[in-house]
């Protein structure tokens, strides 16, 4: 007759300590599943623009590797998937040779500017893939240009990220472009989490 008591002693205690344990990890979870906050961020970065079709000061066709700035805005309105206005800022005057048009036609391009709209899929914290629309502006002539960006950031504190960029522009009728650089940038509405 003693058993059936002290067995329920026992059990009772395990059956509250196993009841706990499954309530606290249950709330350790649902906590890191929190709703989804928008992040903005703003960024800037260096690097170099190399033109396929570029011509040197003898006329003769070469590969032209080009300065750049790059300052880029993106909201984050999922985890992910983001938009963004991605901004190249050129510092030197070049001649190109067109992809199409008549005879090899060579056009100079003094400080083009060429902002893209940008659409990105995030798989991962980490990475970033972008495809997108723009301009190319210059005061000889302006081209319209599809861009394609891959992206790599690594956080370092309170939403600064440093990245690294590697981008394929093709402007219509004109001329392709790949660039790479690394930039930084500051998140705006970062979960302390991530920080």
């Amino acid at each position: 007759m003693n058993i059936l008591p002290t067995g329920r002693c026992v059990a009772a205690p395990a059956l509250f300590i196993s009841m706990l344990l499954l309530f606290t990890v249950h709330q350790t979870y649902a906590q890191e599943e929190a709703v989804f906050k928008p992040i903005h961020s703003i960024g800037l970065n260096i690097g170099h623009e190399h033109a396929f079709s570029g011509i040197d000061e003898n006329g003769k066709k070469k590969l032209t590797v080009l300065p750049y700035w790059g300052l880029d805005y993106n909201f984050q309105f999922a985890r992910k998937f983001a938009i963004g206005i991605h901004t190249d800022f050129v510092a030197e005057t070049f001649k190109v040779e067109k992809n199409a048009g008549s005879e090899n036609e060579v056009v100079e391009r003094s400080y083009p500017i060429a902002p893209a709209m940008l659409f990105f899929f995030k798989p991962t914290e980490h990475w970033s893939f972008g495809l997108g629309l723009g301009g190319e502006f210059a005061k000889e002539e302006d081209y319209y240009l599809t861009r394609f960006a891959v992206e790599y950031g690594t956080p370092i504190r309170k939403g600064w990220e440093v990245f690294g960029v590697f981008q394929y522009d093709f402007r219509w009728d004109a001329y392709d472009t790949w660039t790479i650089g690394l930039g930084i940038s500051k998140a705006f509405g970062k979960k302390a989490s991530h920080e």
